[in-house]
């Protein structure tokens, strides 16, 4: 696999400032056209799909981490982050993040550094205009709901490290398709005791006190700071799926 751009980000031509084509996509305000221009954004949609699937077919086993774009290369996380990325490739395993900056650079740099396949998912951003560094393969989508379903079809286990509200976002869309038999579930590890626990004590003393989730909801997360525990998990399920 080589590095190469994918369906986008590209600037258009007409484009408002600062808008996104998911914003297009989902602003229903104006008059009734946008009716007969969604109906073409369909094949745009479709051609997304086809060029994930195509390119991502024969990856192999992979794991997905997510992470804050936002944290420095000296903040502690990275560390983790590059960690995790060589000790996943070591272990045989392809590495598939965002793309961007910070925790997700980090795992590609500890991926591509310990020679294992490095895999970076983009998406068109107004503040993210390409892929980081140690990305060795990369595609780049406009649309994010076709990303996230790379993400999870192309993943056998998920690994969590300091985020905000996409990385949230990830991490509560696999426990909900799992949840609800969408997808054979698979391990999902947060990586950061101290940022994590917080999180983990109001789901459990709210959300499982009021019988809004069970127990076993909750049982599909993995709390740890060892990166070596959170590798062998995901071992542990390749040789059960095996």
């Amino acid at each position: 696999m080589t590095k190469r751009s994918g369906p986008g980000p590209r600037p258009s031509k007409g484009r408002p400032e600062g808008s996104t084509t998911d914003q297009r996509l989902l602003d229903s305000r104006g008059d009734g056209g946008w009716v007969h221009t969604d109906t073409w954004r369909v094949l745009k949609i479709q051609a997304e799909f086809v060029e994930g699937f195509n390119d991502l077919a024969e990856l192999g086993p992979a794991i997905s981490v997510f992470g804050s774009a936002r944290i420095p290369a000296t903040h502690p996380a990275y560390d983790i982050g590059v960690r995790v990325g060589a000790a996943l490739a070591k272990a045989g395993f392809a590495v598939i993040t965002g793309g961007g900056p910070g925790a997700m650079e980090a795992a590609n740099k500890g991926a591509m550094e310990a020679g294992g396949e490095s895999v970076g998912l983009g998406i068109e951003l107004p503040w993210e205009a390409r892929l980081n560094d140690y990305v060795g393969f990369g595609l780049n989508f406009r649309y994010f709901f076709v990303r996230k379903m790379m993400f999870v079809k192309y993943s056998q286990g998920y690994i969590v490290l300091p985020g905000g509200l996409g990385t949230l976002d990830e991490l509560f869309e696999a426990m909900t398709l799992a949840q609800t038999l969408k997808i054979t579930q698979f391990p999902i590890v947060l990586m950061g005791v101290e940022h994590w626990q917080g999180l983990l004590d109001w789901m459990q003393g709210s959300m499982l006190e009021d019988a809004r989730i069970k127990q076993s909801d909750l049982d599909m997360l993995t709390l740890t700071d060892d990166v070596d525990e959170a590798v062998a998990l995901m071992v542990a399920a390749r040789e059960r799926h095996a």
